[in-house]
């Protein structure tokens, strides 16, 4: 990787999906993931009510039957290897399988010690990030924990620069869809660690935190973009009004050493 598409010289980082993950992380101190509709955000809720999260990666776009089936066997394998529950899609959730990735289904369902989370998006990320470095679940709900996180632990600074990642969508196609939800929860990061001193920011990075900074009605943009729209057609509003809440937690979903989001 050369010095121009590592972002080198900036201490805050700003890249989409796995594969700006991929770029990012072989010089990135701390990588952030940044997945709002719903991952991170799930994932938030869960670790705040004591729930250790192991992410696990659901192929999306165009997987055939054979390799969903294939990847939903796995993931049942995976939990009970764990010791964990499964979270289901959000519309097989039932009575003995409760979890799943609905931010709202998370914060009403029985509690669990450990719960294996399957994502296509933002679980790919965590899954495929090397262990030595610390991975944070960061959302809009706890913008201002996760900044207050990193720059206590020096994170943000062109020596030990942080990598804040986008997870977006995908299209039919498998191709990365850049997600409005996305960039404006790193942007609010991104905003905030600047704020406490943090930086320089790359110029992706300043593109996203002016992205945040401009838009005046959050909430309503991230209900009218795409992805909002499409969990609300579907029946799935509450996740989306959750998803919005800025700075409503104060947990910091950090990996840990077996793979598990857990309290930082």
């Amino acid at each position: 990787m050369g010095d121009w598409d590592g972002q080198s010289g900036s201490g805050i980082r700003f890249e989409w999906g796995p594969s700006g993950a991929g770029r990012l992380a072989s010089e990135a101190a701390c990588l952030i993931i940044v997945d709002v509709l719903s991952f991170t955000t799930a994932v938030t809720i869960a670790v705040e009510r004591g729930i250790r999260v192991f992410p696990f990666w659901l192929p999306d776009g165009p997987a055939t039957a054979a390799e969903r089936a294939a990847a939903e066997k796995a993931a049942t394998v995976y939990a009970r290897q764990s010791s964990a529950g499964l979270a289901v899609a959000r519309r097989a959730v039932t009575a003995d399988s409760p979890w799943s990735l609905s931010p709202a289904h998370l914060g009403r369902a029985p509690f669990v010690a450990r719960l294996v989370l399957p994502s296509p998006n933002g679980a790919a990320i965590a899954a495929a990030a090397r262990r030595s470095v610390p991975v944070v679940a960061a959302c809009l709900r706890n913008t201002a924990a996760v900044g207050s996180w990193l720059t206590a632990h020096d994170y943000g600074t062109p020596e030990r620069p942080t990598a804040v990642i986008a997870a977006g969508e995908r299209w039919p196609d498998g191709t990365l869809r850049p997600a409005l939800e996305d960039l404006l929860g790193a942007g609010a990061l991104i905003s905030d660690l600047q704020a406490q001193g943090a930086g320089p920011l790359s110029a992706e990075a300043a593109a996203a935190k002016a992205a945040y900074e401009g838009t005046a009605d959050l909430t309503g943009a991230i209900a009218t973009g795409v992805s909002g729209r499409e969990l609300a057609s579907t029946g799935f509003a509450e996740d989306v009004a959750i998803a919005a809440e800025e700075d409503v937690c104060t947990v910091v979903p950090v990996r840990d050493g077996n793979g598990a989001f857990a309290p930082g």
